[in-house]
């Protein structure tokens, strides 16, 4: 049986591979029906649709390579159904890069983790680093 923090993490990883696959369709099992997110800039996005919606129209911007979000603790509540997930992000654009810090909310729901609301704050921006092509957004 896989652990709830190494499941929530393996998660974020294909969240990170299909952000970065421009595959916003394939988001929405990953995130509840009533998710909310509060994007880097402050701007509010309440509803599965409407997040999923997002990303799909990032992606249509041809600048845009990825956004990578790296885990840095995942912590259990006591009945072991919730989750609160802390870490770092960056956003990569072929001109641009943004980063910060983010604290993810998960839930259990009929057996699978899936995000209740997540809170991205930018701390950095600035031009793309040279050399930075798909690849590099990873790294």
């Amino acid at each position: 049986m896989t652990a709830p923090e190494d499941a929530i993490r393996a998660r974020r990883r294909l969240t990170n591979k299909l952000i970065a696959a421009h595959d916003a369709d394939r988001l929405r099992p990953f995130l509840s029906p009533h998710a909310t997110v509060v994007a880097g800039d402050g701007s509010l996005i309440t509803g599965a649709d409407a997040v999923v919606s997002a990303f799909a129209s990032q992606f249509r911007d041809p600048g845009f390579i990825a956004y990578v979000r790296t885990p840095e603790t995942v912590e259990l509540d006591q009945s072991g159904v919730r989750a609160a997930e802390r870490g770092r992000w960056v956003g990569s654009w072929r001109q641009a890069r943004m980063a910060g810090a983010y604290l993810a909310s998960w839930r259990k729901v009929t057996g699978q983790w899936v995000i209740e609301a997540e809170m991205f704050v930018t701390l950095e921006e600035g031009p793309a680093p040279a050399g930075l092509g798909p690849a590099a957004a990873f790294r």
